[in-house]
């Protein structure tokens, strides 16, 4: 697969860059091939302290809280099973999701009173999301579920 980052507002598209950012609405020109723009651990079944930091953790509940109809589900995600530091110099700066590779939303976080973390409504019975969290200093970090698999990732 080949990431494509905006080099504007770090945008990571899937597959293909976009003709227009869809966060920052730059033009295609502003995207550069980047096949490590996302980190990865060394080792997936052993996670060290920094990849316990950085990867999304991703929480699916079926049954929506405000919408009892079928197809929608509550999504929650915060970065890192050790939640990460938000100082003015180290932070998650925002946390981007995707819905089947195309870009759906991004939180933007501040270092004050907030934690990486951030939730949204969905109204899909199935499809793989994708969520990323950009750390200022480590970079950008992922981590996918399937929604037709009942689970916490």
């Amino acid at each position: 697969m080949k990431t494509y980052v905006c080099q504007i507002c770090s945008h990571i598209a899937f597959d293909q860059a976009p003709v227009d950012c869809p966060v920052c609405r730059m033009p295609i020109e502003n995207f550069e091939n980047n096949p490590d723009a996302v980190k990865k651990p060394a080792d997936p079944e052993n996670l060290c302290a920094e990849d316990r930091k950085h990867l999304p953790v991703i929480q699916v509940n079926r049954e929506c809280s405000l919408n009892q109809s079928a197809g929608y589900m509550d999504v929650h995600v915060k970065i890192g099973e050790i939640e990460h530091e938000m100082t003015s110099e180290h932070l998650v700066n925002f946390i981007d999701i995707y819905l089947d590779k195309k870009f759906i939303m991004r939180t933007m976080l501040t270092h004050r009173r907030i934690h990486p973390a951030t939730a949204l409504r969905l109204n899909v019975n199935s499809g793989t999301l994708t969520v990323i969290g950009n750390c200022t200093l480590h970079g950008s970090w992922m981590k996918r579920v399937n929604l037709s698999s009942p689970f916490t990732a």
